[in-house]
């Protein structure tokens, strides 16, 4: 029963990695949709919403079968709970980044950013995604480590949201209200998407810092603990 709670404790893990990889994947394209006024890719990601809500479906059906068939207690209740919210919160970057190319739709033929505005948004968006295949990619490495170099790439995103807006803002700037209006949404999408991912990599260190066996997240799909 115990060896057969562990690989569903695995299994479950594998799955929200699978989840991280495709929400960091419409983000890197949605931003390219935006930045290349791409607007098949803007569509194709769009219509991949509803892959990773159907995973994130799989994802609370096969938790909750979990706790009703196995009844897990201490820190496995832990990560089954974890991995619930998880799945939630990466559900909700798929949205983000379906709302960044739903503004690359909503414009096409012309682009969204000014040229001057693109290099800033596309690290930005570069940023956010990183975080997304970091989640996604291991929970197996130190702590701390992980959490150094995520607070920093965090602050960053949070930085460039700041000089985007305060551009479109600046007194004889000459950008128009259509146009500060879209890099205000373009911007609190990826820095919401980026705050998803962080929060969703708080959660498994706290799981992991009680002790319990880390859900080890490989965007191959692999898994085990550590």
């Amino acid at each position: 029963m115990r060896e057969e709670l562990r690989r569903e404790l695995d299994g479950l893990g594998a799955h929200l990695a699978r989840m991280c990889d495709e929400a960091g994947s419409s983000m890197e394209r949605a931003v390219r949709a935006v930045l290349r006024a791409d607007l098949p890719l803007a569509e194709a990601v769009i219509g991949g919403q509803a892959r990773l809500d159907r995973l994130r479906d799989d994802g609370a059906e096969r938790a909750h079968r979990l706790l009703t068939l196995q009844a897990p207690v201490a820190r496995d209740l832990r990560r089954v709970v974890t991995a619930l919210q998880a799945g939630e919160r990466i559900g909700r970057m798929g949205g983000l980044a379906s709302h960044v190319a739903g503004l690359a739709r909503r414009r096409h033929p012309d682009p969204v950013l000014p040229a001057e505005l693109a290099a800033p948004f596309a690290e930005m968006g570069a940023l956010a995604v990183g975080l997304a295949r970091r989640v996604g990619d291991g929970c197996a490495a130190p702590l701390q480590e992980q959490w150094a170099e995520r607070e920093r790439d965090d602050d960053r995103v949070d930085a460039l949201h700041r000089d985007l807006l305060t551009a479109v803002r600046r007194p004889g700037a000459g950008y128009g209200v259509r146009t500060g209006v879209d890099v205000a949404l373009l911007t609190r999408f990826v820095e919401r998407f980026a705050d998803q991912a962080v929060s969703v990599a708080r959660r498994l260190d706290d799981v992991a810092a009680r002790r319990a066996p880390a859900v080890r997240c490989t965007v191959d799909g692999s898994s085990g603990r550590s």
